[in-house]
């Protein structure tokens, strides 16, 4: 199976709203999201199906189907791990046709017991995540009703690995602590691009994942906000803005981090794209009820009434929605995982809150952004900012110099 472009199209763009929120270092997976939203949309009615559509960009109706469509899709890509959890409570009883529609082995049961629901729980999620997360982002000190949860891990090794390098940069916070650098030269000059968005200039540089599960590194000029350079990487895998290939650079700096350049060599020798960059980890944590307009919750956050008659008879609203996500880009490789958990609370309770060559230079040299998704689809699968790189580690040898 694989993911149709409408669908993939309303992921990125949910990725694309959701960039325009970033500050600071951060990630974050609409892809973890999306899928989730979608069946609570398939069970909603009112304002809050409304809200929940308009938030995915697709109809209700079609929903569900188009989330089933995602995660098989994506169960289908190599490298990538998904899977989809329910746990209810005993008492509860669910709609059988919008149970059918959840993938098959999601059921589980909360006992009541925090303790023994918690443990529950965060062994689902190592166990998805291949350990990646650790625990699962709901609050059952609020009792839900239910639980619906999303877990996404994603791993590949570059097709050319980079070499460690202590970084060199002229940007003052990363250059007040050694960072761990990345450096690799090649070829192949199309895997870098220049484009021109109407927030200003973006260099793009595609990192080959050997299952194709790549990470596009993003560097904007330096008034550019995170949001504005993570949208323009959406727009970019959309075709929404033109891009400048590396052969066709003009000489000079043409834009972000770019030097081209001709020099002289011994013997003939092809183009040249050098790269450097920084190694990083990035965690990070996000309460979606907080941006409850960006993911369709208004109404579904409304305790007074229950918005879900789809998903069941007993009135319930959305409680707690969060996710969890890491990311870390390393020289031989990158890895990344995002676990939501949607905690449905039950309704009416108050709410709670010589010879020439060509040689270009890319540096990603201060923050940047990075998308990390499946080649062929364009499905956007992470998202971030890199604003605190790894730094560059002791080795035991060096002590005995």
């Amino acid at each position: 199976m694989r993911v149709g472009k409408a669908t993939a199209r309303a992921v990125n763009g949910l990725t694309a709203r959701w960039a325009a929120t970033a500050e600071g270092g951060t990630v974050f997976s609409a892809a973890g999201v999306w899928p989730l939203l979608a069946f609570l949309a398939d069970g909603a009615d009112g304002g809050a199906r409304a809200e929940l559509a308009d938030a995915l960009g697709l109809p209700a109706d079609e929903a569900a189907a188009a989330a089933r469509e995602l995660l098989g899709g994506m169960a289908a890509m190599r490298g990538l791990d998904t899977a989809v959890g329910l746990w209810t409570r005993r008492t509860l009883e669910l709609r059988e046709a919008w149970a059918a529609g959840l993938p098959a082995g999601t059921r589980g049961v909360l006992t009541g017991d925090v303790a023994a629901d918690r443990a529950a729980l965060d062994a689902w999620v190592v166990d998805r995540t291949g350990g990646l997360v650790d625990r699962m982002p709901v609050g059952l000190d609020k009792d839900p009703e239910l639980v619906l949860a999303g877990a996404l891990a994603m791993r590949t090794r570059w097709l050319a690995p980079f070499e460690e390098w202590p970084l060199e940069t002229a940007y003052a916070p990363w250059a007040a602590v050694e960072r761990l650098g990345l450096h690799r030269s090649g070829a192949q000059l199309d895997r870098i691009g220049l484009a021109d968005t109407p927030d200003g200039f973006v260099t793009e540089l595609k990192v080959l994942g050997d299952n194709a599960l790549d990470v596009h590194l993003l560097l904007g000029e330096e008034r550019m906000a995170p949001g504005q350079v993570l949208a323009a990487g959406v727009g970019i895998l959309d075709g929404a803005h033109r891009v400048v290939p590396g052969g066709l650079l003009p000489y000079g700096e043409p834009g972000p981090g770019l030097s081209v350049a001709k020099v002289r060599c011994e013997t003939p020798q092809p183009p040249r794209l050098d790269v450097t960059t920084a190694a990083y980890a990035v965690t990070a944590d996000h309460d979606l009820l907080a941006l409850h307009r960006l993911f369709g919750l208004t109404t579904a956050t409304d305790l007074r009434r229950g918005h879900f008659p789809g998903i069941s008879a007993f009135p319930l609203a959305v409680g707690s929605a969060e996710q969890t996500t890491m990311a870390k880009f390393g020289a031989l490789g990158f890895e990344a995982a995002a676990v939501t958990a949607f905690g449905m609370a039950a309704a009416g309770l108050p709410p709670e809150r010589r010879h020439v060559t060509t040689v270009i230079d890319a540096s990603f040299d201060r923050p940047f952004g990075f998308l990390a998704l499946h080649r062929h689809s364009r499905l956007v699968l992470a998202a971030g900012w890199v604003t605190d790189p790894l730094p560059f580690p002791d080795y035991p040898w060096e002590d005995d110099e």
